[in-house]
């Protein structure tokens, strides 16, 4: 797969002087690159406890982004997901620890823990007062002896940074550092592996599949599971955390391990505060990007047992856009619709003739989903499938509450239904459609005088005509050769359809963004659906 690198040698480099170069001035880096990547704070007088963390490149925003007032003091890097060497940790101590002394804060990888621990140890011989903690708060495998170091570590460094902002001392910041590792546990899942620069792709978890327990480098997890979606995913990973937790108010770290979109991270988050954990959860932070594996398509949970002083040491003020905040996790406020929104909903009746037609429509847009999404990707969003079914799943699910037996009546409250849950410039339109045939009838139109007038009141409000390349193009044919049966409708609306795939510049619809090769041979989706319809009523 592309990345947008240069050279593979360069990456961490290019990377640091990027994020140094837009910090307003509030980070520099120690001389002596490429063997010393130090990035530190540039307003430090060494007056306080000096933090410093760090470890292998490919985790942004972990460490740089956290290096600034209230968390870290310095951060060294190594190359991506490689310890930074003995004399390059050396260096960002030396160059930050004054008085007060140094934590270093570091991972529980062999690498990291060997050239932080001689690192340590040679600053000792300088005379610095330098403790070192290990942070293992993976829980994936409970009984290993060297648990991983995840994104728990965010914890610590917000923590133990507050508190060397308010003037602790070193001991009494090493004594905090060392019961937030004992107390955070942490543990991640992913639908993909990572693409490490200049590496081929380990194509390790197959479609449909999602790995539990893997770490931020990449390395397997405990168990594949079966991914159905993301409310079981979540349960799957706080079941994990809840043998581990205490009858206490905790906080959650909801962390993208790099390639989860927000929205579908905002999905996760709902998840979690709905999840088996969820009356143990008083606070989140995320979710976000805080730990990450490169492009890694998972995600990772750390929960820790707070007390106030570590709420207020999480709450305190800093100024680093990667740290998102701690958030309290509250009810659910609901503000009732103002007046004149709140539907009139018409008398529910039942007519079985029209009952079982509406199912058989709602049920084909359904099983069409995936056809028509692909249909769409080659021209749109990918999305009219979707659209389509989950209007009709809505529908599905108010039949019991719709005037089946009074037509008029049921035009408009399917129009109602669909501007309430359709989403989408087709879902206005269609809510136009079937309010305006439903205004029709009531005046006395037929069945077939009505659509049409729904159909004109739709084109007048949308601006789209016959030739555009839009639904109307199946429909407009569909619903002048209704007069002559379902049969002449049916084929009428499907020359319609495969008329669009000839047009190559649409003038309405999402279609008109997208160039004439993009659109050539391709069927609109919503012609396409509005034939589909037609032929299986037909």
């Amino acid at each position: 797969m592309s990345q947008f690198i240069n050279k593979k040698e360069d990456i961490v480099t290019e990377a640091i002087n990027g994020a140094v170069a837009v910090s307003g001035g509030k980070l520099a880096r120690l001389d002596g690159y490429p063997h010393i990547r130090v990035v530190m704070r540039n307003d430090w007088d060494k007056s306080q406890v000096a933090l410093i963390s760090g470890g292998g490149s490919g985790h942004e925003p972990g460490h740089i982004g956290f290096v600034g007032e209230g968390m870290l003091t310095a951060a060294v890097c190594g190359d991506v997901f490689a310890s930074p060497s003995v004399d390059a940790v050396l260096a960002g101590i030396l160059a930050v620890t004054g008085p007060a002394g140094c934590l270093l804060i570091v991972k529980n990888y062999t690498g990291d823990r060997l050239n932080f621990g001689l690192a340590a140890e040679r600053a000792k011989s300088f005379g610095l007062d330098v403790n070192i903690v290990i942070v293992d708060d993976d829980v994936a495998l409970p009984d290993l002896p060297q648990a991983r170091g995840l994104a728990g570590t965010l914890f610590v460094h917000k923590i133990t940074g507050a508190l060397a902002a308010s003037g602790a001392d070193l001991q009494t910041v090493t004594d905090a550092a060392t019961r937030v590792i004992s107390e955070t546990k942490s543990i991640g899942m992913s639908l993909d592996t990572c693409t490490v620069p200049g590496s081929p792709k380990e194509q390790r978890i197959p479609a449909g599949m999602a790995e539990l327990g893997l770490g931020i480098h990449g390395e397997s997890g405990v168990e594949q599971v079966i991914f159905t979606d993301a409310t079981t995913a979540m349960e799957a990973v706080v079941s994990k955390l809840s043998p581990t937790m205490t009858d206490r108010p905790h906080v959650a770290l909801l962390n993208n391990l790099g390639g989860c979109s927000v929205l579908e991270m905002s999905v996760l988050l709902h998840a979690l505060i709905n999840s088996s954990i969820a009356s143990n959860i008083t606070h989140v932070v995320g979710p976000a990007s805080m730990m990450t594996s490169l492009d890694m398509r998972g995600f990772s949970v750390s929960v820790f047992p707070q007390e106030p002083d570590d709420l207020d040491c999480l709450k305190a003020p800093t100024s680093l856009v990667a740290w998102p905040g701690t958030s309290e996790h509250t009810p659910i406020t609901l503000v009732a619709l103002p007046d004149g929104l709140t539907p009139i909903t018409p008398l529910p009746s039942e007519h079985a003739p029209t009952r079982a037609f509406l199912l058989r429509a709602c049920e084909l847009f359904i099983s069409l989903e995936a056809e028509l999404n692909a249909l769409d990707a080659k021209s749109g969003d990918g999305d009219t499938g979707s659209t389509l079914s989950g209007a009709s799943r809505a529908l599905i699910s108010a039949m019991d509450k719709l005037p089946l037996s009074d037509h008029t009546q049921l035009f408009r409250a399917i129009g109602q239904e669909l501007s309430q849950t359709m989403g989408g410039s087709s879902g206005v339109l269609l809510a136009i459609f079937f309010t305006a045939t439903g205004d029709a009838a009531s005046s006395g139109a037929g069945m077939r005088e009505a659509l049409q007038a729904g159909l004109a009141r739709m084109q007048e409000i949308g601006g789209a005509n016959l030739g555009d390349r839009t639904m109307i193009d199946a429909l407009a044919p569909a619903l002048e050769a209704l007069s002559q049966g379902m049969g002449a409708a049916a084929q009428a609306a499907r020359e319609g359809a495969n008329h669009t795939a000839t047009i190559v510049q649409a003038k309405a619809g999402r279609s008109s963004y997208v160039s004439a090769e993009q659109l050539r041979g391709h069927i609109d989706p919503g012609a396409e659906a509005v034939a589909r319809l037609f032929e299986s009523l037909a």
